[in-house]
């Protein structure tokens, strides 16, 4: 079978020459041969063996698909083993499996070729927690049957809430006691206890079970119960407890340092009560939520149908506890301080004992400075059930009667919103003491003494007496200046007609008429009016040059302003021109006699300013109350229907082009989760209700994408949802294949964020239930002999699709004297069929009989018949 084409050469062969030899294999049976080839070179014989193989396929599959840690939310995940075929033909393989954790493989059998890999998935349903170690048996032709291990763990995604110093769990945070208006700060770590990544977002629980806010938890009952009925229960707790950064995203197992700060505040009052007994205690849960799912809750809408119904919520509860006290600082003798009468330049002095009457925090504060009065210590620090004495003095510096406020700070610790790691050192609480003086003067003597000739700068009218004693002179020389026209005092007659702009100057002032002046000013003197020397010193004054300059610049810039004012002026003109000039005129004025109408904010819809801005900002916390009230907005109205598939307004546009943060997609409610369909019947139609709920200001666009051909029914997978709308899109279940269906379908929010939802089906052939298998059927009573014999039975349809159905008589070898109608049919789904079967004796007629049930593309049931003769003697 083997075949040597050669041509032996004549001659040596020279160097760098070859000679070519075919050898040709032509195999007439399947074995494999073996023989050899004997090549003579001079003196040496080489062996050439040869081998004639059987083509065959070799086949290898990998041992073990491993799909390390998962996360139980419900997603399918799907990893590929490879089948290589390293043979030099097609090899077939078959895989079956019969284990208890649900798989789906693709292909479970087929071809691979030579050279080449063939890869088959394998899908597993993360919905429940636990460990897989299951085994499918792979069927390889050549090699037999091999085993192959599918191995994962399965575990719950966890938050938890640990400790920064100690790292263990924490259940609860304990503020103390705080003064109202202060604040006090705790970090924890939130940590992600699972091999996944994870979106949270935290929530105030302001309705929880076991909450309070504002209650006086150690007084009595009665007057917890009265201080309820006080108490303005519509508080924002937001404003109380603060959590920095309040949403976020974990890595596998990573932690996050999150700052908590609590600043407890006061409750408003219908009346006033004693501020001594206004001590309140909070209880507060903050819950950490994973972005979309909302822990215990159970979204019923309008219509009754239930949206959602959360089993499995990843969430950490995390519970707040705090004190808010007042500021009790007492005074004696009291808040009005009276210093009585005092004298300029003496001092009087008050002591004042000042107490803090609380038991639990101390009292930092600070005295502001006030006229007149001073405080000895300034500011100070008073430990809890502590007094100290404060000294007040009054030292005025002028004459009166004063009564001043006081202005006493407290000092605290207050949160900066912008960065709440670091607490500022403020003042949160004021109080106000009223200080009274009188200061009186001292009567003084004044003397005089006779001028001597020389006139100083103050003096009387004659000059003759000067009080010594009475002050200071200023630096300034008096200049009293009068318009010479309103006063005729002393007027010389020949000066009563003057009609000149001058001024007045005093005798006195000689000293200030030494200064540069202006020369177009004229001087004349208080009692005759007279022109007098006005002297100008050229060392002070402008030249005649220098004043021609300044005229210039003063002209230039006013021209220049005039000419700005002009422009202004020219295109407003021409502004109200093109409004007002008409091509038709008909007399009217415009807008004569109308008035602008009154808007008020009422007038708008509430619903679109409510477009405007998105309900939560960045800083804000989101509450269960909160959260609570926008969905029942949105849940109260009507389906809606008449949906756009894709953006189609600028304002569509720009809404569903955002980037949602994670406390925005919280508040958008796509489910339930998991929509199972329960047990249905193959070439059925069943279908769910996915709902949709929008509870943002602005539109959202969600798009589904489904692979499966058991939805492809499903319409429409895209959809543009409008503000605070519901709405929801029906998914379609159909198939042929019997068995478990568990599939995921994932959806988009705005294109960017995804989201899954899973799909859970029993598929089942088409059954009828009989409702008994053997039917004996008596004679009816008072009839006569001879008569049939009859007795009906129910056919029951417990599936979602109509049976067809049809009876076929077993006779065997004899005629059956049994009967039954109809014998052919349909049965509606989830609904019954009644039967009835009839025996007619006779001579050698058969007692028994039996029929088969032959439902089409479904089961087959026999039913057995008795007829039960009494023969009477």
């Amino acid at each position: 079978q083997f075949k040597l084409i050669v041509e032996n050469p004549e001659k040596p062969i020279a160097s760098g020459l070859q000679v070519k030899a075919v050898v040709e294999y032509t195999p007439n049976r399947a074995e494999n041969l073996r023989d050899k080839l004997v090549l003579l070179v001079d003196d040496d014989i080489v062996n050439i063996p040869l081998l004639g193989l059987i083509p065959y396929c070799y086949l290898e599959i990998e041992s073990e698909i491993d799909f390390g840690e998962m996360v139980a939310n419900d997603k399918v995940v799907t990893k590929a083993i490879s089948i290589a075929n390293h043979g030099s033909t097609s090899g077939v393989f078959r895989i079956s499996y019969d284990g208890v954790v649900l798989l789906n493989i693709k292909p479970t059998r087929g071809v691979v070729k030579p050279k080449s890999v063939r890869k088959i998935k394998v899908d597993i349903c993360t919905d429940a927690p636990g460990v897989i170690k299951e085994m499918m048996m792979v069927e390889l032709e050549g090699r037999g049957r091999t085993e192959v291990w599918i191995r994962g763990v399965v575990v719950e995604q966890v938050l938890k809430v640990l400790g920064v110093s100690c790292g263990k769990a924490l259940k609860c945070i304990n503020f103390g006691p705080l003064y109202f208006g202060t604040s006090k700060t705790e970090q924890i770590n939130l940590y992600n206890e699972s091999p996944e990544c994870l979106d949270w977002v935290a929530v105030l629980e302001d309705n929880a079970i076991g909450g309070e806010m504002g209650t006086d938890l150690q007084g009595s009952t009665d007057a917890v119960l009265q201080d309820l009925s006080l108490k303005n229960r519509d508080v924002d707790v937001s404003t109380l407890i603060l959590c920095v950064p309040n949403q976020g995203t974990l890595l596998p197992y990573e932690q996050s340092l999150i700052t908590l700060c609590f600043s407890p505040e006061k409750f408003e009052r219908d009346f006033e009560v004693n501020d001594s007994s206004l001590i309140q205690d909070y209880v507060l849960f903050l819950r950490f939520e994973t972005v979309g799912e909302r822990g215990g809750c159970l979204q019923t809408l309008s219509d009754g149908a239930t949206a959602s119904t959360r089993s499995h919520s990843r969430h950490v509860d995390l519970a707040l506890m705090g004190s808010g006290f007042p500021v009790m600082l007492t005074f004696k003798p009291g808040t009005v301080i009276d210093f009585k009468e005092c004298y300029l330049g003496e001092r009087t002095q008050v002591v004042c004992t000042m107490k803090n009457e609380s038991e639990f925090l101390p009292v930092t504060f600070s005295f502001r400075k006030t006229a007149h009065f001073s405080i000895s210590p300034e500011r100070g620090k008073l430990k809890k059930k502590s007094e100290k004495e404060v000294t007040f003095s009054f030292s005025p510096h002028q004459i009166g009667v004063f009564e001043m406020k006081q202005i006493i700070d407290i000092i605290g610790t207050g949160v900066d919103k912008n960065n709440v790691d670091v607490l500022k050192t403020k003042s949160f609480h004021q109080i106000y003491l009223t200080l009274l003086g009188v200061c009186k003067s001292k009567q003084k003597s004044v003397l005089f003494t006779i001028n001597p000739g020389l006139t100083p700068l103050i003096s009387n009218e004659t000059g003759q007496f000067v009080a010594r004693d009475t002050g200071q002179l200023g630096d300034t020389a008096p200049v009293a200046i009068l318009k010479s026209t309103q006063t005729q005092i002393h007027t010389h007659r020949k000066n009563r007609n003057c009609k000149d702009d001058a001024l007045i100057a005093y005798p006195n002032d000689r000293a200030a008429s030494l200064r540069p002046s202006e020369w177009s000013k004229k001087y004349r003197t208080i009692f005759t009016k007279t022109e007098r020397y006005n002297y100008i010193d050229p060392d002070f004054a402008y030249t005649h040059s220098e004043r021609l300059l300044r005229q210039e610049r003063k002209k230039y810039y006013t021209d220049f302003v005039s000419r700005l004012r002009q422009r202004r002026l020219e295109k407003e003109a021409a502004r109200h021109f093109r409004i007002y000039n008409n091509p038709v005129s008909i007399g009217i004025k415009p807008a004569e006699g109308l008035k602008s109408p009154n808007i008020s904010i009422s007038d708008f819809p509430q619903e679109k300013l409510q477009h405007k801005m998105l309900p939560f900002d960045d800083n804000c916390m989101l509450t269960s109350r909160k959260l609570a009230a926008i969905v029942s907005k949105s849940t109260n109205k009507g389906v809606w229907s008449w949906l756009s598939p894709m953006p189609s307004s600028t304002q569509e546009k720009e809404d569903c082009s955002l980037t949602l943060t994670h406390k925005q997609l919280h508040q958008i409610f796509i489910g339930p989760s998991t929509i199972d369909f329960g047990d249905v019947c193959v070439y059925s139609t069943t279908t769910k209700e996915l709902h949709i709920i929008n509870n943002l200001s602005v539109h959202i666009w969600i798009q589904i994408e489904i692979e499966f051909v058991e939805l492809h029914e499903t319409s429409p997978l895209s959809q543009v949802v409008p503000p605070l709308t519901k709405t929801h899109i029906p998914v379609v279940f159909e198939t042929n294949t019997v068995g478990m269906f568990k599939r995921s379908f994932s959806y988009k929010i705005n294109n960017q964020h995804i989201g899954h939802v899973l799909v859970v089906a029993n598929a089942m052939r088409i059954e009828l239930q009989l409702s008994t298998r053997e039917l004996i059927l008596t004679p009816v009573p008072g009839c006569l002999a001879g008569t049939e014999f009859r007795r009906s039975l129910q056919l029951c349809n417990p599936r979602n699709h109509p049976a067809a159905f049809t009876w076929r008589p077993v006779t065997g070898d004899r005629k059956s004297a049994f009967t039954i109608k109809p014998t052919r049919g349909f049965v509606e789904a989830y609904s019954d069929l009644e039967c009835e079967v009839v025996w007619h004796p006779g001579f050698h007629t058969p007692e028994t009989g039996q029929f088969t049930l032959c439902v089409r593309k479904g089961n087959s049931i026999t039913l057995k018949c008795f007829a039960k003769v009494t023969i009477h003697a």
